[in-house]
């Protein structure tokens, strides 16, 4: 094997060596670059290989050698070379090269430009991830970048994924994937938007397979469009054995992958004498098994908190019950641990599960078992009382995981492997607002109105988050600013929380919204949908490429009271409107008795996948609520 390695790495050296040879020559003139790849493009791929080598059963080396032709401004932050490393991963060296519009060299990097700092992702406060980044700082455009970056894998458990395309607003002249395993071993990838098969060529006791992408366009910017990794070209890759540290693995199979993850973390479940002591104290005197999760769970979140620690292997290790015991926080998977390991000391059976979290779309391939997960949750199996618990938040209810986690496939860790299974997805009936607006009309056109606002489910998050993360006063400033009206005063603002399965948050305001009615002679003119425009336009010409998503599946019902001022007479409503698609339903009506207008308006939208062809549909779906959250009541003096 170090025989392999050697000649590996004089290979690379003769390749490296030819670039930089190269690198005073016009190589890459931007004046070269296809009409056909500029348009719509910020920046031009101009030429990548990307060189993945499994060099043992625990080692692999990745070169990535690319250029990129930056057009504008706004492709400048393609130029830029970011790389992170940690205990596992090692940068080798960095090489680069800036070109002028021409072609020309007129800069090589310097050792000295590269910077390394701590890598802080936002969530993590102990970590021993950190980055080495450049720029060349030019900006006189057309130019060019060269880069060359080799990283040593001394852990085989995550292979590089290829995506050729980084981004809509990049074409892509020529790029090729070079992946190098041992003849025995087999390589597991799955191609994404890519005809046809790999090369693949043997030579001695190595096997190389060989994508090649050419000519990629830019694509416009697409509403509602899947993940970017589900509309360009790209590869997967992941391994069949694997290394990480002292523990070996597999990820042939969900159920495989799943027993190295619990042997990776075995026996790390025992709580200190006195933990087990309160567990019984919480829970030996509850006879309800929800309840007695519930009670844990909140013992769990008053004292313990989240601290993100990365540290070597331990980035994938959980720190011990007896660790999160004593120092009173952990990452996902402490806490989480933490929390399955309180359950079984009263008796409950709690797995440890892995997930992809984040809100919005989620690009699982779950029919290739791989490293697809950045998170860590609770799931109790109950049948159809299952619970999940986020053990990372101090103020979800029990049995909640929010948009963070909900509606996707997570893997269950057992002591007999990995199981992948779904979380629950809220729907329509579960994301609701439900608004009563209160309101006078001032004969100056100002409105005065007392709002009642019920939100649940996912409705509720962001407005759960802000409440128990920020303070009074960046609450109200947020107030202030979030409704939809020109101007206008909170007088009062209350929210009421009701912690449940499905959270609820009641919110009360009073404000003064200031000449919010247009006066003009002897007339008013009011749009009664006060508080839920639809702001929503889409107006484009491009062919739709994409599939449509909509992940947020959701009903508004908002009945507004308008009490008109005296000496006015109503002239006009607005005609009920009715619209009906497979993206959702909307309907509003407004009525008039005596001096009290009353409007109602109903929007349930539908979460899926829908054809590109049915995009029509959808903006006519979108302008018809725009126009008739725009109606308008017409009040006219009486002479």
């Amino acid at each position: 094997m170090r025989t392999l390695l050697l000649s590996f790495s004089c290979c690379c050296l003769f390749l490296l060596t030819t670039a930089i040879a190269k690198a005073g020559d016009p190589e890459y003139p931007a004046a070269t670059i296809p009409a056909e790849l500029k348009a719509g493009a910020h920046a031009v791929k101009r030429w990548e290989e990307v060189q993945f080598k499994l060099t043992g059963t625990g080692e692999a080396r990745l070169i990535n050698h690319y250029v990129i032709t930056v057009l504008d401004e706004s492709g400048a932050k393609y130029a830029r070379m970011v790389e992170w490393y940690d205990k596992l991963r090692t940068i080798r060296s960095i090489h680069g090269v800036l070109y002028d519009a021409s072609g020309k060299a007129i800069k090589k990097l310097k050792q000295s430009d590269v910077t390394d700092e701590a890598y802080l992702d936002g969530s993590s406060m102990v970590t021993d991830d950190r980055l080495k980044r450049h720029s060349f700082y030019y900006s006189v455009y057309p130019y060019t970048v060269e880069y060359e970056v080799t990283v040593d894998y001394n852990c085989t458990a995550f292979f590089p994924d290829w995506v050729p395309q980084d981004a809509r607003d990049m074409a892509v002249e020529q790029s090729h994937l070079l992946v190098s395993v041992p003849l025995a071993y087999q390589l597991r990838y799955r191609q994404v938007l890519y005809e046809g098969a790999p090369q693949v060529t043997t030579e001695k006791d190595i096997r190389t397979y060989t994508w090649e992408a050419k000519q990629i366009k830019a694509r416009p910017d697409e509403i509602m469009a899947p993940a970017w990794r589900r509309r360009t070209t790209a590869v997967l890759l992941a391994p069949s054995g694997f290394e990480m540290g002292a523990y070996k693995g597999s990820m042939n199979s969900w159920e495989e992958y799943g027993r190295f993850t619990y042997v990776l973390n075995k026996d790390r479940d025992v709580l200190p004498a006195a933990v087990k002591q309160t567990v019984h104290q919480l829970a030996d005197g509850v006879s309800d098994p929800s309840e007695k999760i519930r009670v844990l769970y909140q013992y769990l979140q008053q004292h313990t908190r989240y601290v993100g620690i990365q540290l070597g292997i331990g980035g994938w290790q959980t720190f011990d019950a007896e660790y999160v015991a004593n120092k009173g926080y952990g990452d996902c998977k402490a806490l989480s641990n933490y929390m399955c390991a309180l359950l079984k000391e009263a008796g409950i059976t709690a797995y440890c599960t892995l997930v992809h979290a984040g809100e919005g779309q989620i690009a699982f391939e779950s029919d290739f078992p791989s490293n697809q997960f950045n998170h860590m949750i609770a799931c109790v199996p109950r049948g159809k009382d299952t619970t999940w618990l986020e053990c990372t938040s101090a103020y979800l209810p029990a049995g909640y995981l929010s948009g963070f986690t909900a509606d996707r496939p997570v893997l269950i860790i057992t002591e007999n492997g990995g199981k992948l299974i779904h979380t629950p997805a809220y729907g329509p009936l579960q994301n609701q607002q439900l608004r009563r607006l209160e309101a006078h009309i001032t004969p100056e056109g100002n409105v005065q109105a007392k709002v009642r606002t019920i939100s649940t489910g996912m409705q509720q998050d962001d407005l759960l988050q802000r409440l128990h993360e920020s303070s009074r006063e960046k609450l109200m400033e947020w107030i202030r600013t979030a409704l939809s009206l020109p101007s206008y005063d909170v007088n009062r603002y209350n929210c009421l929380e009701q912690h449940d399965t499905l959270p609820a948050i009641e919110e009360q305001l009073d404000i003064t919204a200031r000449n919010y009615v247009a006066i003009s002679g002897k007339r008013m003119f009011i749009e009664p949908n006060v508080l839920n425009k639809s702001s929503l336009r889409i107006n484009t010409e491009e062919q739709r490429r994409s599939d449509i998503q909509r992940v947020f599946a959701y009903t508004d019902v908002d009945t507004v009271l308008l009490t008109i001022p005296g000496g006015y007479t109503v002239e006009a409503l607005p005609k009920p409107t009715l619209l009906k698609s497979r993206f959702g339903t909307y309907a509003s009506v407004a009525l008039v008795k005596d001096s009290t207008i009353t409007y109602i308006r109903t929007v349930q939208g539908n979460a899926g996948t829908f054809p590109a062809s049915t995009f029509p549909e959808l903006e006519q779906y979108y302008e018809g609520m725009y126009k008739a959250d725009r109606g308008k009541i017409v009040l006219v003096k009486k002479e």
